[in-house]
């Protein structure tokens, strides 16, 4: 396999940037295998003599922001595991959701008016400076006058200028890496790093276009137009294009102050619930939901209510795959391990040659140290080297149909926490896993079920027609071939001559070139 040349000179770098800040020294993870532990003390020895007096939040948010964006993602989603990173680091990198460096004014302005084919001032009343910086966009307030003349402050997000360049580069990189794991380290194929990159690149391409972003906002403000305590802006179609969405300005707090939130009075036990239940109900209901929730892009309004944005990456889940979900969650809740074992068979996320009750073993060990503990009293850092030794035992390869899921829970359980250090996950999942238990896999679910099939027979009873006469159809052209043969009509004969012709020239052409070079070795040799 020919190594790529550039993009192994950037991971060779990113390697030594985050050993030279001293990154691999803050995680610490028990029970790793010898290799990876020997990796680990190898990188630290490449640290500068000033990172050992340099806290580690520093540490991890001056890395990462010299990397570049696809780096600063990955320090998003640490910023929400205080458990995994630490207390100080978790509250610095919680900048990188927000705070990052603003590219200039005017080149948002220029983006504005080449995307919306208008000069900025002719579109805004008001065009402000940027409010908000993050990895891919900034936000910039303003106000819009409608054709009645009222004006409305509106939230106008920008894409940064050679964003997308940036993520081809690291992507590049992250395929290199993927493709010499799955060649050289055979058990990590069960993981299957490429498939995980291809997913990682499909919602990084989606989340570049803002059109789509716009169409998920309004796709989940139907979904949830009757959810209490949850909703999201609405968006300005007129004003929205590739590289720019406009959309309903939000007067509310960042979920990231949460000293701010407790001074504003809010309930931060019951926040901390809404976050969770709010996504499984959006993802066991809807099959539908927003795959990046870290406090940056949660809203808190006044009267308690939470409003979700950036909707860039989103997730989905099919009927199956839900009722999936569902079994397994409520199984960990009522403990019972063993139909959590039997779900993942049924799955196939787990191989019909393994045995059963060894998996539901397994998974009691799982569950059991954390059923009835909060948060506060159990080691996330233990638990995640617990999950992968098992899916290791097992030989689990991973579903990427379930990768955003899977994120996205990890991040959505830490943004709780961050909320209410006491949460109890189970108890708090209990109330919307529950319900739709018994609403899809109890009485009134399996009427609805034999409702929906004899729907989809009564629709295949009335297509028996259409399908009889085609059959029809087909019959009578195979006994017309076998009486009388294959027959082309003069278009499909035409056209067969021609790419015949073609193919004898190419044929010729490629003969001479195999005669010439043979002569050309035969005087070679001679000589």
């Amino acid at each position: 396999m020919a190594l790529p040349v550039m993009p192994f000179f950037r991971l060779v770098r990113a390697g030594f940037v985050m050993a030279r800040e001293g990154v691999f020294g803050l995680v610490s993870l028990p029970d790793l295998p010898a290799g990876p532990r020997l990796a680990i003390a190898a990188a630290r020895l490449l640290e500068r003599r000033a990172v050992k007096d340099k806290s580690a939040d520093l540490r991890l948010s001056d890395a990462l922001n010299r990397l570049g964006p696809s780096y600063v993602k990955l320090g998003q989603f640490l910023a929400t595991r205080a458990d995994v990173v630490g207390k100080d680091a978790a509250r610095e990198l919680s900048a990188l959701q927000d705070r990052l460096p603003a590219f200039p004014h005017d080149a948002a302005r220029k983006a504005i008016s080449d995307q919306l084919g208008q000069p900025v001032d002719d579109i805004f009343v008001d065009f402000g400076e940027a409010v908000a910086a993050a990895s891919i966009a900034q936000v910039h307030p303003a106000v819009i006058r409608d054709r009645d003349g009222t004006e409305r402050k509106v939230a106008v997000k920008v894409l940064r200028p050679g964003v997308t360049r940036r993520f081809q580069r690291d992507l590049e990189s992250y395929y290199l890496v993927a493709r010499l794991a799955e060649r050289f380290h055979a058990p990590s194929r069960r993981l299957r790093p490429v498939a995980v990159v291809d997913t990682l690149a499909h919602s990084v391409a989606m989340e570049m276009d803002f059109r789509l972003e716009a169409a998920a906002l309004s796709e989940m403000a139907e979904n949830t137009a009757d959810d209490p305590g949850f909703r999201v802006p609405s968006v300005d179609w007129i004003h929205t294009s590739k590289g720019i969405l406009t959309m309903e300005w939000i007067d509310g707090r960042k979920m990231s102050d949460v000293e701010g939130l407790k001074q504003d009075g809010h309930d931060m036990e019951a926040l901390g619930a809404a976050v969770i239940q709010s996504f499984l109900r959006h993802t066991l209901r809807d099959g539908f939901f927003h795959a990046d929730m870290h406090q940056g892009n949660l809203f808190v309004e006044p009267d308690g209510t939470l409003v979700a944005v950036d909707f860039g990456i989103i997730g989905r889940l099919n009927t199956r795959e839900r009722r999936f979900l569902a079994e397994i969650l409520f199984g960990f809740i009522t403990r019972n391990y063993k139909r959590v074992a039997e779900v993942h068979f049924e799955a196939g996320y787990v191989p019909a040659n393994q045995d059963v009750d060894m998996f539901a073993q397994a998974i009691r060990a799982i569950g059991e140290p954390i059923h009835g503990h909060d948060a506060s009293e159990i080691s996330m850092a233990r638990l995640l080297t617990q999950l992968f030794e098992v899916t290791e035992l097992f030989e689990m390869r991973t579903q990427t149909q379930l990768i955003m899921l899977q994120k996205t829970m990890v991040v959505v359980e830490g943004v709780a926490r961050s909320l209410n250090p006491n949460l109890d996950m189970w108890k708090t999942a209990e109330p919307v896993v529950g319900d739709w238990i018994k609403e899809h896999l109890g009485p009134v679910g399996k009427v609805r079920d034999a409702g929906n099939v004899i729907a989809a027979l009564t629709r295949i009873a009335n297509d028996l027609p259409l399908f009889a006469d085609r059959i029809g159809h087909m019959s009578e052209g195979l006994e017309r071939m076998t009486a009388h043969g294959l027959r082309f009509d003069e278009e499909t004969a035409e056209a067969i001559g021609k790419a015949e012709a073609r193919h004898t020239r190419s044929g010729r052409m490629a003969l001479w070139v195999i005669a010439i070079s043979l002569a050309a070795i035969a005087v070679q040799s001679v000589l």
